[in-house]
């Protein structure tokens, strides 16, 4: 009986042991799937716009269907001068363009004062006041809710989130130049015209505004007065607006508007800009009024500037 007891204590000691063993090599497992939830996500994103494209492509040589979304469009469709899928871009006219989108911009004002785009302009800079007098009432719950968002921060963290934005146009060249389709490459140049387009307009009013990041106000103090008592240097202590959410909805735009016929291809890409910018705010690093205006701004440049056709 004692022998019995004994060999039953040494199992269970074994047991214990190997469950021990077991749990201690579970935590670092964990911990290294958390570090590949933002590259698994890199790769989907790049696969899903890698692929979308290249379906049409794909059907074509088969049975005779159009290369590009621009040659799925109908014709009256073609014609309209509105029309993002009409706008090309090449390396050789990425510099004219991109000269041709900032005076086009910095101008804006004199269409204004013709009497012009006054309703979307209204309606832009008055959700901004907004949310400009709200900032103060909704930043403490994001605050003390931030560890919450843990998981949500470390895969929208700001390094990681500018390689997911670079990843889409970058995909698109790829996959451009593989097929010798310019239209993929035309959409990739464009979307990164239309990132430059928002980020010189981005920096100019962080220059001026010079708002304090959620982050840079103590604990405990109010998040009111954060505007011109940031930091000078318009790249690290300026809030307003988000250059994030501007690059992010700039070239989101650009592909959901060239391959929209895809239906999906909106839904996703808007929804991953959405999903960038929102991870903005929770992390600390932005008010919403921030990301409002950045994320207005990449839309409005990109889909009434630079997609226009010339």
């Amino acid at each position: 009986m004692n022998s019995i007891k004994i060999e039953k204590d040494t199992c269970a000691s074994v047991r214990c042991n190997q469950g021990h063993t077991l749990r201690t090599e579970l935590h670092p497992r964990s911990s290294m799937g958390q570090t590949r939830k933002p590259l698994l996500l890199i790769l989907v994103l790049c696969a899903g716009i890698y692929c979308a494209p290249n379906w049409a492509w794909a059907q074509g040589t088969d049975s005779d269907l159009p290369d590009s979304p621009s040659q799925a469009l109908p014709q009256s469709s073609k014609d309209d001068a509105n029309s993002p899928s009409d706008r090309e871009a090449s390396w050789r006219t990425l510099p004219k363009d991109f000269l041709h989108d900032q005076k086009a911009i910095w101008l804006f004002p004199t269409q204004l004062a013709k009497g012009r785009h006054w309703l979307p302009t209204l309606a832009i800079a008055g959700g901004t006041a907004g949310l400009i007098v709200a900032d103060p009432h909704v930043m403490p719950y994001f605050r003390s809710h931030a560890r919450g968002l843990d998981d949500l921060n470390d895969t929208f963290d700001a390094p990681i989130t500018t390689a997911e934005v670079a990843a889409v146009p970058v995909s698109l060249m790829i996959a451009g130049y593989v097929q010798h389709n310019p239209y993929h490459v035309s959409t990739a140049l464009l979307a990164g015209e239309a990132y430059a387009d928002s980020a010189v307009v981005d920096l100019a009013i962080k220059a001026i505004t010079r708002r304090k990041r959620p982050s840079d106000v103590p604990a405990g103090e109010s998040f009111n007065d954060t505007f011109f008592s940031g930091g000078k240097s318009p790249f690290k202590g300026s809030s307003f607006p988000s250059g994030h959410a501007a690059g992010v909805f700039s070239v989101a735009t650009v592909v959901a508007s060239r391959y929209h016929t895809h239906r999906w291809v909106p839904w996703v890409m808007y929804g991953f800009a959405t999903a960038i910018s929102f991870s903005r705010v929770t992390g600390n690093s932005h008010f919403p009024s921030d990301v409002f205006l950045g994320a207005a701004l990449g839309y409005t440049i990109t889909r009434y500037q630079v997609l226009r056709p010339r």
